[in-house]
């Protein structure tokens, strides 16, 4: 751990490098953001405490053995809640329904973050949305604050001002319906608003109060009320409107922050019989012929939608590597009877974890049906495939709408009532996106994509202005 002598002997002979501490909520939809930040800024010289759970640090990709002087792993324990199991760490390990219990959990790490910043004292602190009692701490110990927003600026402009989602004045939304319309506050023509079928388990946890003892949306609402600044991942070329206009409703600075593109090092290694067991069927398959199918790891199809599913991707006649994975809690998955069979060599079905980023990359692949979350959105564009969209959970549906507004991808509709969908929707939108003449639009609009999203040089430069407001924006300390 960084002591608070070891880092003013650091600060005066370095004091041009900033020391930054960063603390992500424990999903790996956002550890693993928080992490490429980290890298990247270490990459510049800068000394990162990345503060996390021991299970969910050794869970992190290998970090590259030039940053080890740099980039510190600092890990705390999460104390002991009931009806949350000893190892689960991450909302990965957990059901849906047991989350709140990890939100719970993570309060109860409000002393030893507290201890930690008083000690280390670092230049800036940079968080996320549920640790909503560290912005306050770090304002006593005069260090500026960052919220690092892993959503996109679209999706924070839907939720709205940081008064509404507290629940104060008069822009807040107090009814599941009101979720359903496109906010009051959005000035221009648009398509964000959730299905009645999405709503309202998102409705519960986010704007009830729930295990935790706090709603989702106050701990945004409270982060975003005390932060100096809002960093959001994302790009000027992608979403240039909405992020002009989360600045008006959020009234502090708001920095786009890039994309954040992971970066894709093959290095083959003889002994992954699993890759090299999926690497050997795409080999076999048409260039730009393989739909590469992925909902995620923390949500799950109920049996009739994973037939219609299977169905539909039978019907499509296309090639499919579908990555089928139970998330934790869950039954297990009941294919049609004889589906497996029937679609033998033309499609895969995967039951275990994949290196999606070596799939994506791969030739074979020409588009992808997967459940818009933020992350797999831009693996995909960044290798130029285009997107059927099947949103799952949370704010996954408002990005899913921002897609089809901006016609880079189509989602496949749903019964707004009970969520349901067909197998002849499934396989139209899929010939459509992948081999269709009228799909053409969609293809073409990936791959110019691919420049703004899979373009590491661009994104670096918003890391490059982020890092300079950083440094022209630190306080200085007091003895």
């Amino acid at each position: 751990m960084v002591t608070q002598k070891s880092q003013s002997t650091i600060s005066s002979m370095n004091a041009e490098f900033l020391h930054i501490a960063m603390f992500p909520w424990l999903a790996f939809g956002h550890l693993l953001p928080f992490f490429e930040l980290a890298k990247s800024l270490a990459e510049k010289g800068n000394r990162i405490s990345f503060i996390s759970t021991p299970r969910n640090i050794k869970r992190l990709p290998k970090l590259p053995p030039e940053l080890s002087h740099l980039l510190t792993f600092v890990e705390f324990s999460l104390p002991q809640i009931q009806n949350l199991p000893n190892d689960a760490e991450a909302t990965s390990d957990l059901p849906l329904d047991k989350v709140p219990y990890l939100k719970k959990a993570l309060d109860g790490l409000e002393s030893s973050l507290s201890s930690f910043l008083k000690t280390t004292c670092p230049d800036w602190l940079i968080s996320d949305f549920a640790s909503h009692w560290l912005p306050p701490i770090a304002a006593k110990l005069n260090v500026p604050c960052v919220f690092f927003s892993i959503f996109n600026a679209a999706n924070l402009c839907f939720f709205g001002p940081p008064s509404a989602l507290c629940g104060v004045g008069d822009d807040v939304r107090k009814n599941p319906q009101d979720f359903t319309v496109p906010p009051k506050w959005i000035p221009f023509e648009n398509n964000l608003a959730f299905r009645k079928c999405e709503i309202s388990r998102w409705f519960n946890d986010a704007v009830v109060e729930n295990e935790s003892g706090i709603g989702d949306a106050v701990r945004f609402g409270l982060v975003v009320q005390e932060c100096d600044i809002v960093v959001v991942r994302s790009s000027t070329e992608f979403e240039p409107e909405w992020l002009k206009l989360l600045q008006e409703v959020y009234k502090k600075p708001v920095l786009p922050i890039g994309l954040l593109p992971p970066q894709l090092h093959i290095v083959e290694d003889k002994n992954d019989e699993n890759w090299l067991t999926i690497k050997r069927w795409l080999d076999k398959q048409e260039h730009g012929s393989v739909v590469y199918v992925a909902l995620g790891s923390e949500a799950t199809l109920n049996e009739q939608e994973t037939v219609e599913l299977a169905l539909g991707l039978e019907l499509s006649q296309l090639p499919f590597f579908w990555v089928l994975r139970k998330p934790a809690g869950s039954t297990e998955f009941v294919l049609p009877t004889g589906f497996e069979d029937r679609v033998k060599g033309r499609g895969i079905i995967w039951r275990t974890w994949v290196p999606q980023l070596r799939i994506l990359s791969h030739p074979s692949i020409g588009g992808s049906l997967m459940h818009s979350g933020y992350s797999s959105v831009i693996e995909t564009l960044g290798f130029g495939h285009p997107l059927v969209l099947l949103p799952m959970v949370n704010d996954q549906a408002i990005l899913a709408r921002l897609l089809e507004w901006k016609k880079i991808g189509v989602e496949i509709p749903r019964n707004d009532e009970d969520g349901s969908f067909m197998k002849e929707s499934v396989a139209g939108l899929l010939r459509k996106v992948m081999v269709d003449e009228e799909g053409e639009h969609y293809r073409a609009i990936a791959k110019d994509l691919q420049k703004v999203f899979g373009n590491k040089i661009l994104n670096d430069t918003y890391i490059d202005n982020f890092e300079c407001y950083l440094k022209n924006n630190r306080r200085g300390k007091s003895s």
